[in-house]
């Protein structure tokens, strides 16, 4: 007699650490002789990777876990991640929720999977986040044209707006072997772009083999990793200012696989926010790291982290920092509407800022960001690319990157996803996005 094959689906809440771990816990599952299908459809386990950074991350966790439920009521459904360890009681809670997962015990869930039957109540797994100390390798593949390869986890920055150090423990790092190792084995699967992650990427090196000491810096990271044979090309995720150096910068603009495109949180352009925020950092430094990937590479992407609404900050504050990346040489804006989190001193702090103040302000900067974007992508007309396809057909058009992050369209062709075209951006279509012809007509790879 077969034994019918248990289905497991997967809905991934939050950044791009938060993809990679999914992934690799997806391929634990099909390792234990799971099918893994979409998450519209039926399935016999429901796993939800949770963040916490925004208040909204939090709404949305009850929508996904109704959505389950529509199309299998009886399903099981676990939920695991960063707002699974801070607030696992509260997950717990939540109807139709049967397992919840702290920071220590999400990569072992299938071993808390024996009976699929719905509990009357959600059981609760989770560590003391002090007891989040080892490393878990985590890559994603399969799901996208770009892989996520996790390469630190955790955070020893007291930012008094975070929980993320609540949620994920000190600042620990993968070893060089098994990023190395990792890395190739992505790019044995065709996948041509690889991009860097992890909570604290910058701090590469710390916790490598379970001391506190750096064992690595991040550079020797890089350096190593544009070795790897068969790997396109790599991006670096977010990576705080006050740990991109210039020999960072400088080994960028000359390597045969980094891509000129980076993204360095700023949070406020004001130094009493800064302050407050207990960033490690003033805007003086920030206006230096622009500076030197401009100058070693004038065609480069920067994007930008800011957080709108913090307690404490005035009109004057905010204009301070609207007017301060108005006049930067930057590319776009990712704009976070600062929301409280408990267990932080911000949450604590006096003069709060109304929501629809923040709103307003948030409203600003986005409308900062596009126009920051469209004289981006201007700048880059004229210019000779390198395109990577995705996968999806989006409306009649299949969408890419070029190596410094300008997205471009062409209409849909199956034969492009996953490959690399040599092109020309030609022009700026009403959408926004770019319009370009083709130098090489045969792909690169």
């Amino acid at each position: 007699m077969v034994t019918e094959r248990k289905k497991v689906a997967f809905y991934t809440l939050g950044c791009k650490l938060n993809f990679s771990e999914t992934s690799t816990i997806a391929r634990g599952f099909t390792n234990e002789g799971f099918d893994r299908v979409e998450f519209s459809e039926e399935a016999d386990i429901y796993v939800i990777n949770t963040c916490s950074v925004t208040e909204n991350a939090d709404k949305r966790f009850k929508t996904i876990v109704k959505q389950a439920q529509k199309v299998n009521p009886n399903a099981f459904v676990a939920a695991i991640g960063c707002y699974a360890q801070l607030k696992p009681e509260e997950l717990a809670d939540v109807d139709g929720v049967d397992l919840v997962l702290g920071a220590t015990e999400k990569f072992k869930i299938t071993d808390y999977i024996n009976d699929l039957s719905k509990n009357d109540f959600g059981e609760v797994h989770s560590c003391e986040i002090e007891d989040a100390d080892f490393y878990v390798g985590s890559y994603s593949i399969g799901d996208r044209t770009r892989a996520f390869l996790k390469v630190q986890d955790g955070c020893d920055y007291k930012c008094t707006y975070c929980t993320i150090p609540l949620a994920r423990g000190i600042s620990r790092s993968d070893t060089l072997e098994n990023v190395l190792k990792n890395a190739k084995e992505i790019s044995e699967q065709g996948i041509k772009e690889i991009v860097l992650t992890g909570v604290n990427i910058g701090d590469y090196g710390k916790g490598e083999f379970g001391n506190k000491k750096h064992e690595h810096t991040f550079y020797e990271l890089v350096t190593t990793l544009d070795g790897v044979e068969g790997i396109e090309r790599l991006r670096i995720s977010s990576i705080e200012p006050n740990l991109l150096k210039n020999e960072t910068i400088d080994f960028v603009s000359q390597s045969r696989t980094f891509v000129p495109h980076f993204h360095v949180p700023l949070q406020s352009g004001s130094n009493h926010i800064l302050g407050l925020m207990r960033r490690r950092y003033k805007r003086e430094l920030y206006v230096d790291r622009v500076k030197q990937i401009k100058e070693t590479m004038p065609h480069a992407c920067i994007g930008v982290d800011v957080i709108v609404g913090f307690p404490g900050e005035t009109d004057e504050h905010f204009l301070e920092t609207y007017n301060f990346l108005n006049e930067l040489d930057i590319s776009y804006l990712h704009v976070f509407t600062y929301s409280e989190r408990d267990n932080t001193l911000a949450a604590e702090m006096e003069d709060v800022v109304p929501k629809h103040v923040r709103a307003k302000r948030s409203k600003m900067l986005r409308g900062l960001s596009a126009k920051k974007r469209r004289a981006f992508y201007e700048s880059q007309i004229g210019t000779q690319r390198t395109v990577l396809f995705e996968g999806e057909n989006k409306e009649g058009y299949i969408h890419g990157f070029t190596e410094n992050y300008v997205k471009v369209k062409a209409p849909w062709n199956p034969d492009l996803v996953n490959t690399l075209h040599k092109i020309k951006l030609t022009e700026i279509d009403d959408d926004g996005l770019v319009r370009f012809k083709v130098v090489e007509k045969e792909a690169l790879v």
